[in-house]
């Protein structure tokens, strides 16, 4: 399995699960020593995702994948490097045999200190920041200890010498009491297998014509809609239509959006009852191209008529939760947001909370190599879509 992928499927019964941890998924990566030593298990956190930064010059975006100590200590290195990225990493078991480690720095300080060294080279004042798509998981490295500190993954020392002041006795340790969560797959609505690729949060059921996605322990139905495409080679890519009650600035119309957007268009009678909605994409892409995808289509406010029914062509997996999309709505308004002078003296009084939200499934229509919305202009590289299941 791979570490995104979210369905199970029992290779005995055939029956998919949905994997589903009780905090954040905790990963193990593989060792090469022999199998005499005394494995000890050094904890790390992982973050992965997309961090915005809105300042005075812009937004500037940036993917990241970066690990650290989640125990302070000169003797283990400071981060996995790349290995979580280039390594198959294992899910923790907890029959897994070795010492394991306690984490002892909470992630939240561990965070804040990735969010300062990434700001620290960008124009000040920032006006926001944003972490969206955010993956947390903790990854455990091998190490043993002999004359020496060993690394178990290279077989070699960790270092020139131990210091003699070193000892495992000095960190908390234990086997690792966690385990995943295997929830049924069966239409919670009609008993029908639910569909989805593997990576996928968002399961339906064409039985009942059903979508559900997970929270907290079990599924729940969602709200969803399609707006109906008419090509031959179409396939559906899935976006989330987030309800907000903004405070700071009047957007609350279509009418609102042109005013605040500085759109070259002229207020027709009946736009100040069309009401506002941000459109955030429900997959995961690269920055710089998710930006701009929610930017357009929250400017183009699609207002076709939306259909309660599932499309009967392919469907691109949904693999970005709505409360990650949530998150993007700030720095998705600062970025149509005109003039820019306007984005610095309110930005800062404005809140936007969300309401309600709908999982809509938009037509693109396939090409050579890109997938084109004609209807509001967008265009997405085939290759950048397929590579953004390794986000």
């Amino acid at each position: 399995m791979e570490e995104t992928d979210r369905l199970f499927a029992c290779q005995y019964c055939r029956v998919n699960s949905y994997l589903m941890p009780d905090d954040f998924f905790r990963y193990v990566l593989p060792h090469s020593a022999k199998e005499n030593q005394d494995l000890v298990y050094f904890p790390y956190w992982r973050f992965k995702g997309m961090l915005f930064f809105c300042g005075p010059s812009g937004i500037t975006n940036r993917f990241v994948d970066v690990s650290h100590q989640a125990i302070v200590t000169p003797y283990f290195p400071i981060s996995v490097g790349v290995r979580s990225q280039a390594m198959k990493l294992r899910f923790l078991s907890a029959d897994m045999e070795g010492r394991f480690l306690k984490p002892r720095l909470p992630f939240e300080e561990v965070a804040a200190n990735f969010e300062k060294r990434f700001g620290k080279a960008l124009p000040k004042p920032i006006l926001h920041q944003a972490h969206v798509g955010e993956s947390l998981s903790l990854i455990y490295s091998p190490f043993y200890l002999k004359d020496n500190l060993y690394d178990a993954i290279l077989d070699k020392p960790v270092s020139a010498k131990t210091s003699e002041t070193f000892s495992l006795n000095d960190f908390d340790a234990g086997n690792p009491q966690w385990h995943i969560r295997f929830v049924s797959t069966l239409c919670p609505n009609c008993g029908w297998d639910l569909e989805g690729q593997r990576d996928a949060l968002v399961l339906t059921c064409k039985n009942c014509n059903s979508s559900w996605y997970p929270v907290g322990k079990k599924l729940k139905q969602l709200k969803f809609a399609q707006i109906p495409g008419n090509g031959d080679n179409t396939i559906y890519l899935p976006f989330w239509r987030i309800r907000a009650d903004i405070s700071g600035i009047s957007l609350k119309s279509y009418a609102d959006l042109i005013r605040i957007a500085n759109l070259p268009k002229t207020v027709q009678n009946g736009w100040d009852n069309v009401p506002f909605r941000f459109w955030i994409p429900a997959f995961k892409i690269r920055p710089k191209l998710f930006l701009r995808l929610a930017s357009h289509l929250t400017v183009s406010q699609p207002r076709q008529e939306l259909i309660p029914e599932l499309p009967g062509k392919q469907i691109h997996p949904s693999t970005l939760p709505v409360k990650e999309a949530i998150e993007s709505l700030a720095i998705t308004l600062a970025d149509f947001m005109k003039p820019r002078k306007t984005l610095m003296e309110k930005f800062h009084n404005i809140d936007i909370d969300a309401k309600s939200f709908t999982l809509v499934f938009i037509p693109f229509n396939e090409g050579h190599h890109e997938f084109i919305q004609p209807d509001y202009q967008i265009a997405i590289n085939k290759n950048a879509l397929a590579l953004s299941k390794n986000l």
